[in-house]
This record gives structure tokens, C-alpha cells and sequence, in this order.
């Protein structure tokens, strides 16, 4: 095998990692990282600052060294460093060049052009042409647009919800590369930078920096608000932070993994503000959207994947576009890294070695019908009966909808595990649920329920 770049080797390692560590804590420390350089006995890596340094070598070190040496087949103590050379204010450094590079890289049409001097922190590759649209997420893509084209005016607060990994962040990035691009003076944050700039500010005594910096903007953007919970002090400056922007006018745009309502470890009166404006969710995407997702990573990257092999990822990967990405990324760096072609049964064998142990049990029919019995105070037995009451067979519909949508059952073989029926009465049943899920908020909310009820 040939020499193995430094870029190239820290690229695969990212690539480990996103599939190994949760989400906030890869787009935190992880993402703005870089690999500098590699020789015999030492790989160096960057991080933007001297805090990002300490918090990966006490954290990070053992996972980040075990996967640079099975890249590059050696034994290698990892060092980390400050970079020296990040790009604009808050953008940092990208895993495969600064921030200049990335921007330099894309096509004019997507590369994002700021009136504004000070450039967000914001993903250049997250931008509304490279969303994958699907039934999952029309609602929240529509009402992400609408909020970009005209922050302030509408729905404010804007408050996007959805499990891990299905594009909140990609939406949120999307929004501020419009709104900088018109000049508005935005910023995007997780709700982990956002603490780590006020204990900052406290310590070095320059809170009112910090207060002035969040409340001048015109678009907030602040992801995973959830972590904000048992943060009290940070909670506080974030409930006057959102105040004051919303009584200017300013546009606050928010992300969770869970409606406001199931905020309970926040203040009711900041539950409260989060739905003033519109909520709107992201659901698992369907099979064809997920397929869709994979052609357009496949080719940004610049590679030729087979359908059958973007349709057996599609099939295995169900819960995450980060998922589904990471599998991506790793398969063409495998293929890269070790000269070997992409072939459905290297695909196979990747897909198998990148699910965690505790994943390895898929959900099962049965799985689905006592989540669905639980979330209506059934039993199992009542959805499989003859019963047809406006509740059970609401819920008996629900399940319809989960067998065929999650475990990609046929109708007949959901009507024979439903007691019998035909498969005319699966298809209205599970066809009228997914008619109405994008309509009905109740309904919603209750798939999105049984679904984390299911996954938990």
C-alpha cells in the first residue's frame, strides 16, 4: 500500500470517529480538528484552541490513537497542538483544509457569498441545495426556508426537533448561510459552545462582551438546546439572550432531539417562549429519500457507488443520515486507503463491523405492537382482535404504518401478523396514516413517541 497523505489519513479517522462518538461532541471538538503531520513514531493533530487541545487529550486520546494506527497500520503516539492559522472569526479549521480551502473548493453556485465582513460559524456544505428532500422532512425544510428568506417576520422562534443525525444542524446552517449572504449578522452555536463562551466570559470577567456579542445579532441560531438542562446559570443568560432578541424582532432559530414540551428539565417559562413562533420535526427518512442521500454524498465526494451497494446501505441504516454518511465515508476510504473496489460484500462487512454491540438486535414486529400498545393503553392483543372502536383502530393503523415504514414488511405479511387481514385493509390503513402524519400534529407527536419508545 502506498504512503498514506496526512490529510488522507485524518480524513479516515474522522470518519471512524463520526460513526463512534455522539454528534455534539463530534461537531464541538471534533469537526474543526486537522491532521498536521507523520512520520515514524508520532501523528500530530490541530485543534483550534489550547481549551480544544486539553479537552481531547484527557478525553480522546485513547479512541483518537487506536483508530490513527489501524489507518496507518504503525504504532503512533498522538500529539495535539493549537493551530496556528484559523480561518474567520468562529469558523476554525475543517478536517479537510481551512476554512479558505473548503470555501474555494465549491462550485460558484454553491459557495456562499457574504455581504456581511464578519462570516458566521457556519458548515459551507451545509446549504438548502445540498438538502436531500423527502417526505420526512418537507415540513421542516419549507419552514426553514421561509424563516430564511424572511427572519423576524413569521415563525419566531423557529424550533426543529428530531432523533439524532437527521438534519436539524444541516437546516440551521442552511438558514444562516441565507440570512449572512443578505447581510444580516448571524451566528450559529451549540448549546456546549454557548456555555463554554459564558463560563469564559465569567472567569475572565468580560460578561457584558459576551452579552452584547449574542445580543446584537440579528439571527440566533442555537443547536441541541436540550443540553442546556442543569445548567442554571447558563440558562438564565440564555432566557434574556432569547428575550431581547425576540423583542427586537431578531430571528431565534432552535434545535432539539425532543419537542418543547418534553423540555421538562428546563424552566416552564423558557418552554414556554419555544413555541411562540413554529415547531416543526423531522422524521426517520424513507427508504427512497435515504437512497437519495447517499447518491448526492456519493457524489460530492467525487465517487462512483453502485445502486445495489447505495440500496444495501439505505436498507441497513435506517435511524441517521449521520449514520448513513459515516457508512459512506468509511466504505470509500476503505476502498481508497486499502486499493480494494467497492463490492457488496466489502459493503456487508462494514455494515456489520460499524454497528455497536448493542445495536445488533434490530427491533421486531412484536417490538412495534407493544410500543404502539403502550403509547394508547392497549394491549397487543386488542390490535391484533377484531375490535374497531375510533381508538384501536387508530392505533392498529399506527402499527400498520411502523411495520411497513420501519421493518419494510409487505402488506401481506403485516396482515398476517395483524390476525389475518388482507392486504387491501394494510395498504388504506398504513396509506391514511401516511397521508395525515404531516397534517395532524397529534399524530405525530405520537408516531414520534412510540418510535423513541421503540429505540430507547
Amino acid at each position: 500500500m502506498s504512503e498514506l497523505s496526512t490529510k488522507e489519513v485524518w480524513r479516515a479517522v474522522l470518519g471512524e470517529l463520526q460513526l463512534q462518538v455522539p454528534k455534539p461532541t463530534f461537531e464541538t471538538w471534533l469537526k474543526r480538528t486537522q491532521g498536521i503531520s507523520y512520520d515514524d513514531s508520532t501523528f500530530v493533530v490541530g485543534a483550534p484552541t489550547p481549551f480544544a487541545v486539553e479537552w481531547l487529550e484527557r478525553r480522546q486520546y485513547h479512541a483518537i490513537q487506536t483508530i490513527v494506527e489501524k489507518v496507518t497500520q504503525r504504532p503512533l503516539v498522538v500529539q495535539f497542538q493549537v493551530l496556528g492559522n484559523q480561518g474567520p472569526a468562529g469558523s476554525g479549521h475543517y478536517e479537510d483544509g481551512t476554512w479558505e480551502e473548503r470555501y474555494w473548493e465549491l462550485t460558484d453556485e454553491r459557495r456562499p457569498v457574504y455581504t456581511s465582513p464578519a462570516r458566521p460559524n457556519l458548515n459551507l456544505r451545509y446549504t438548502f441545495d445540498s438538502f436531500v428532500i423527502g417526505s420526512s422532512n418537507q415540513f421542516a425544510y419549507n419552514a426553514a426556508k421561509a424563516v430564511a428568506d424572511a427572519p423576524g417576520d413569521s415563525w419566531n422562534p423557529l424550533f426543529l426537533y428530531s432523533g439524532v443525525g437527521l438534519g436539524k444542524t444541516h437546516l440551521l446552517h442552511a438558514i444562516g448561510h441565507v440570512c449572512a449572504s443578505r447581510g444580516k449578522s448571524t451566528r450559529y452555536v451549540t448549546s456546549e459552545q454557548f456555555t463554554n463562551e459564558f463560563i469564559s466570559s465569567i472567569s475572565t470577567r468580560t460578561t457584558e462582551e459576551f452579552r452584547d456579542r449574542y445580543r446584537s445579532l440579528e439571527v440566533l441560531l442555537i443547536d441541541d438546546v436540550q443540553f442546556l438542562s442543569g445548567k442554571e446559570q447558563t440558562h438564565e443568560s440564555f432566557f434574556h439572550t432569547f428575550n431581547d432578541l425576540h423583542a427586537s424582532g431578531n430571528q431565534v432559530v432552535i434545535s432539539s432531539d425532543r419537542p418543547p414540551h418534553g423540555l421538562t428539565l428546563l424552566e416552564d417559562r423558557l418552554r414556554s417562549r419555544f413555541q411562540w413562533g413554529l415547531t416543526a420535526d423531522i422524521q426517520v427518512p424513507d427508504l427512497e429519500t435515504r437512497m437519495a442521500i447517499l447518491s448526492s454524498k456519493s457524489r460530492d465526494m467525487g465517487v462512483r457507488v453502485d445502486d445495489s451497494i447505495l440500496e444495501l446501505i439505505a436498507k441497513r441504516v435506517r435511524r441517521s443520515v449521520r449514520d448513513l454518511e459515516g457508512s459512506l465515508n468509511r466504505m470509500v476510504a476503505e476502498s481508497q486507503l486499502m486499493n480494494v473496489p467497492i463490492t457488496v460484500q466489502n459493503a456487508t462487512r462494514i455494515l456489520e463491523d460499524a454497528r455497536p454491540e448493542d445495536s445488533r438486535q434490530s427491533i421486531n414486529p412484536e417490538d412495534i405492537l407493544e410500543a404502539v400498545a403502550r403509547c394508547y393503553g392497549l394491549t397487543p392483543n386488542v390490535l391484533i382482535a377484531r375490535g374497531r372502536t375510533r381508538k384501536v383502530s387508530r392505533a392498529r393503523q399506527v402499527a400498520m404504518y411502523l411495520l411497513i415504514n420501519e421493518l419494510e414488511m409487505s402488506p401481506t405479511q403485516v396482515g398476517r401478523f395483524l390476525g389475518g387481514r388482507d392486504h387491501a385493509t394494510i395498504i388504506h390503513g398504513a396509506g391514511k396514516i401516511n397521508g395525515e402524519i404531516n397534517e395532524d400534529m397529534d399524530l405525530r407527536q405520537e408516531v414520534l413517541d412510540i418510535k423513541e419508545d421503540m429505540f430507547s
